[in-house]
């Protein structure tokens, strides 16, 4: 594997932070490693097809929930592999660690150092002592939260953290923040709606705020390293 383009930002540290050489291509939103000086091909939900098929790659990087099935087949018809990756959790078939394992095998490597690191760093999070419930907004007008079946919402139960809107049908439902299950946390990530202290919070009162760090919550790669030992800390300050 010579020629690699990732349309998915955590995807493009996880190469980067690799074989950084074996990039040629990634997404306008890819701002991970920030000198990653590669040709651009627009975003996740709309990739310049095009562009990519120009850059003649080996191999394109995508993901199941990230990218558009249209834009994947368009790929695949202009005779470019496409390998897509599907991580809803930590751990198992769909977990954040083996599905990375398995896609830098695809592009010919090994387990990184950062990969290890980032087991270990997890193995090592102490079984949370009690649980909370809370709603995790991740946009608004209209207001937008983590539903079912998502990598952040089960990085948040890893911490002791249940997410109230885990039985929606939607895996990012739309909500009124007045009509809500009880919950005692309100999770408020910088990505990707920039939630900040003083927007956000005050839709909810009653309920302390946590502000976290939008990629430590959802990006899998080489920042699953520091949300091991960052987002503990942040979730448990807000009381």
């Amino acid at each position: 594997m010579h020629r690699v383009v990732s349309i998915v930002p955590s995807l493009t540290e996880a190469v980067a932070a690799s074989a950084p050489g074996l990039l040629v291509g990634a997404t306008d939103w890819c701002t991970h490693p920030a000198d990653l000086d590669v040709p651009r091909v627009k975003g996740t939900k709309n990739p310049d097809v095009d562009a990519i098929v120009a850059l003649h790659p080996d191999l394109v990087l995508a993901n199941q929930e990230e990218n558009r099935l249209p834009d994947l087949d368009a790929l695949r018809a202009a005779g470019i592999p496409v390998y897509v990756t599907d991580v809803r959790t930590l751990d198992g078939e769909h977990g954040a660690f083996d599905s990375l394992a398995r896609m830098l095998d695809a592009c010919g490597l090994g387990e990184p150092s950062w990969l290890r690191d980032a087991r270990e760093a997890w193995a090592a999070v102490p079984e949370p002592a009690g649980r909370r419930r809370a709603v995790t907004p991740i946009w608004r007008k209209p207001w937008m939260a983590l539903g079912r079946d998502t990598f952040a919402g089960a990085v948040l139960a890893r911490l002791g953290v249940d997410n109230v809107l885990a039985g929606d049908p939607e895996r990012y439902p739309r909500f009124d923040p007045g009509a809500l299950p009880a919950y005692d946390l309100v999770v408020l990530p910088d990505e990707p709606y920039l939630f900040t202290a003083d927007d956000g919070p005050e839709a909810f009162p009653g309920a302390p705020s946590a502000l976290v760090s939008g990629r430590l919550l959802t990006w899998y790669g080489p920042s699953l390293v520091e949300a091991a030992r960052e987002l503990p800390g942040a979730l448990a300050a807000a009381r």
